[in-house]
């Protein structure tokens, strides 16, 4: 791991909802940071449909500073959309996610950044003392961040810290969906890249108010099954719904069995439960098996229509270009 990125570009991607008290603030702590580390850098602040002057002052920042860019949505489209944004936009070879609300310290960028520079792909931020209420916010967190941790295979102590930094080059092959910005690290683990988490200041939000509410929880739970689907049977949908399927002809064929040999005892079997059960699992087995082979379909024409690998290649070396052509392959 011994890839160099100095000198290369950094691009600072802050979304931004109702935070008009906090960016004149983090604007210019982020200008201080980045000018004494000197190094190309660009402020990409995207604008999720604030209702508040959020924008007019990103506006008048824009126009004043020539590194700080700004992206206006039309309408809110969440957290995970405006970080694609500024992704798509960012020109620097090096990516910096982080919040719009003070509450993460933009003094830790050079620390995030030297971490990369050691030859990872992904650093990640871990708000070892975090400044946000225990059960509401904290304790969730925890278990979200173990069970996380758990299905992806990727181990971190805080998936939900939006200080990250990327290679470019990695975080512009994850495509995100959803509420999927605090799963890059699981998505891009299929790119086979190397992760590392750092220790990071958080602090107590002063301005403002948070945008998180109870809602968020499901959608974390949903796109986690999501995730976990995506990673483990993205190209073999018929390996876990044909599972299901099997299981339920299985139990169809135990249950029609165990009713074959009480009818030929003479046992009445009118009405018995045991042979609706069986009848019912069959029809479930039929409909898992279905299901998977739809899926297969989907999956063809998901890849061979966007001519996308289910492979990712880091490197290629062929010991025809410049090698010893008598050396042994």
């Amino acid at each position: 791991m011994s890839e160099n990125t100095k000198g290369t570009t950094i691009s600072i991607i802050i979304p931004v909802l109702n935070e008009e008290e906090n960016i004149p603030v983090l604007h210019r702590e982020l200008r201080e940071v980045m000018d004494g580390f000197a190094r190309p850098y660009e402020l990409i602040f995207v604008d999720d449909g604030s209702k508040d002057g959020s924008f007019d002052i990103l506006k008048e920042l824009a126009r004043k500073h020539r590194r700080t860019r700004l992206i206006r949505f039309r309408r809110r489209f969440g957290q995970t959309a405006a970080l694609v944004a500024g992704i798509d936009h960012a020109k620097g070879e090096v990516i910096i996610t982080m919040d719009g609300d003070l509450q993460n310290d933009p003094r830790d960028i050079p620390a995030l950044i030297t971490k990369l520079e050691e030859g990872y792909d992904l650093v990640s931020g871990w708000r070892i003392k975090r400044k946000d209420p225990f059960f509401a916010r904290r304790l969730p967190s925890m278990f979200a961040n173990r069970i996380i941790s758990k299905l992806t295979g990727v181990h971190l102590h805080d998936y939900g810290c939006t200080l990250k930094a990327y290679r470019a080059s990695v975080l512009k092959s994850v495509k995100l969906y959803g509420e999927m910005h605090r799963f890059i690290p699981a998505l891009a683990s299929w790119l086979g890249i190397e992760v590392a988490e750092i220790q990071v200041n958080h602090r107590s939000r002063i301005h403002g108010k948070s945008n998180y509410d109870i809602s968020r929880v499901v959608r974390v739970v949903l796109d986690l099954i999501n995730v976990k689907f995506l990673l483990t049977y993205s190209t073999r949908p018929i390996q876990v719904f044909g599972f299901f399927g099997v299981l339920g002809f299985l139990g169809a064929t135990v249950g029609l069995v165990i009713v074959a040999v009480l009818r030929l005892h003479g046992v009445d079997i009118t009405g018995n439960p045991l042979f609706l059960i069986s009848i019912m699992l069959f029809l479930m087995g039929m409909q898992f098996i279905t299901m998977g082979l739809l899926g297969e379909i989907s999956i063809r024409t998901y890849h061979e229509a966007q001519n996308k690998r289910i492979y990712v290649v880091r490197e290629i070396i062929d010991g025809s270009n410049g090698g010893d052509p008598g050396a042994e392959h």
